[in-house]
């Protein structure tokens, strides 16, 4: 990821318009490449992604959650064993809330081992029936070897039953930004109602890399044994781009294969989701063009830092005459390589302030465009409280806002 400070970006003037609102103008442009040729190819547009063989599929940048190509994202599919990042993700932030611990001891039930082990026809990891072993332990046997019986261990130990973990998988999800998901078990075996969707997946696997990254590290583990057993990762992109660290295959005959994949190269991350792919080498082979096809035309940009003044605005009736306008995280956008310098940003900010404002308050929005369309937008806060002033300031800008009216 390409991050340019504030100072690269800032807006050199605001004007007020007639209509009550002000406008940023567009941010110094990059510097352009010194070659004729790379020049010229910035103006080209961005070649079609490549054809991938599935029902569905989506590209999506880590840094901004653009997504920056796919098709049939928002359908709903069965999730298979992708399923398991979203139980990863539930006992990650269970033991963060300090509900359950690493060393915990995780039973194998009779009913985890009979559903979901040796003697069913899906993925395990081995642990023996009636016997426990440590919670990390189970869930990388879940993460490596997509142990079935190893995800209905864990849903047992952190919420009592599957269906209790099914709640939690639910409530997370929602909490994540998974908007057309919904979730029965925590293996993805196939059963009425448990479905998602790819840009539901890809926003999953930026949430588990972004708030639990010690548990995400798990997915790039290659192989782990239990017992006398070793068993690979099925994810083949883990032998085949040393970039890639995750995340998650999937496969049943409902669901076909299936495969949540990430890769960063530099200080770029990309995550990629192919659903119902024809094979175990096809979604891999899908994965990686659309991943290299990513970092090939896209780069990311940081466009304002957290809590740094973009603007300042008049204050009417306030012990300050002004206020600091900033975003409360980092404003970042995915573009087109060399698109840079075309992004256009502005500031919708109401004509007039006045006292008592709150830091944190919501005053206005930044946009970023480019080539007219939206591809980035934030609230405008305050960076600090602005009090109310004496009564005879009120009175003096009460006059000043009649006259300029």
């Amino acid at each position: 990821m390409k991050v340019r400070p504030l100072a690269a970006v800032a807006v050199a003037a605001v004007a007020t318009s007639v209509l009550g609102f002000a406008f940023a103008q567009t941010p110094a442009p990059a510097a352009k490449p010194a070659a004729a040729p790379a020049a010229l190819s910035d103006n080209l547009p961005v070649p079609p992604p490549p054809k991938i063989e599935g029902k569905a599929w989506v590209l999506m940048d880590y840094a901004t959650g653009q997504v920056l190509a796919g098709e049939n994202y928002d359908a709903q599919v069965e999730p298979a064993s992708i399923t398991k990042v979203m139980t990863s993700y539930v006992v990650a932030a269970e033991m963060q809330a300090g509900k359950v611990k690493g060393t915990d001891p995780v039973m194998m039930s009779e009913h985890a081992w009979r559903e979901g082990g040796a003697g069913t026809e899906g993925s395990y990891s081995g642990f023996e029936v009636n016997k426990t072993a440590p919670l990390l332990e189970m869930e990388k046997g879940m993460v490596v070897q997509s142990g079935n019986d190893a995800a209905i261990a864990l849903a047992e130990h952190v919420a009592g039953s599957e269906d209790a973990f099914a709640s939690l998988m639910n409530a997370y999800a929602a909490r994540v930004g998974m908007k057309s998901s919904h979730f029965v078990n925590p293996h993805g075996l196939s059963e009425e109602g448990h479905v998602s969707t790819a840009r539901d997946l890809a926003q999953l696997g930026r949430a588990l890399i972004r708030d639990f990254p010690e548990a995400y590290s798990y997915n790039k583990i290659k192989e782990y044994t239990v017992g006398p057993i070793t068993q690979r990762n099925r994810n083949l992109l883990l032998w085949r781009d040393p970039s890639v660290d995750g995340i998650k295959t999937g496969h049943h005959s409902g669901a076909g294969y299936c495969l949540m994949a990430s890769a960063k190269r530099g200080d770029q991350r990309l995550i990629s989701v192919v659903m119902g792919s024809t094979s175990e080498n096809q979604r891999a082979v899908d994965s990686q063009a659309l991943l290299n096809w990513g970092f090939r035309f896209y780069e990311t940009h940081r466009l304002y830092d957290a809590n740094k003044a973009i603007s300042k605005q008049k204050v009417w009736k306030g012990a300050a005459d002004e206020v600091q306008l900033g975003v409360d995280a980092p404003l970042l956008v995915s573009t087109p390589r060399g698109k840079y310098a075309q992004l256009k940003p502005s500031m919708d900010i109401p004509k007039t302030l006045v006292a008592p404002i709150a830091k944190g308050q919501k005053i206005g929005t930044v946009k970023v465009t480019l080539d007219g369309k939206v591809v980035a937008q934030r609230p405008l806060v305050a960076l600090s409280a602005v009090e109310e002033g004496g009564f005879f300031k009120r009175m003096w800008d009460e006059l000043m806002m009649w006259w300029d009216s």
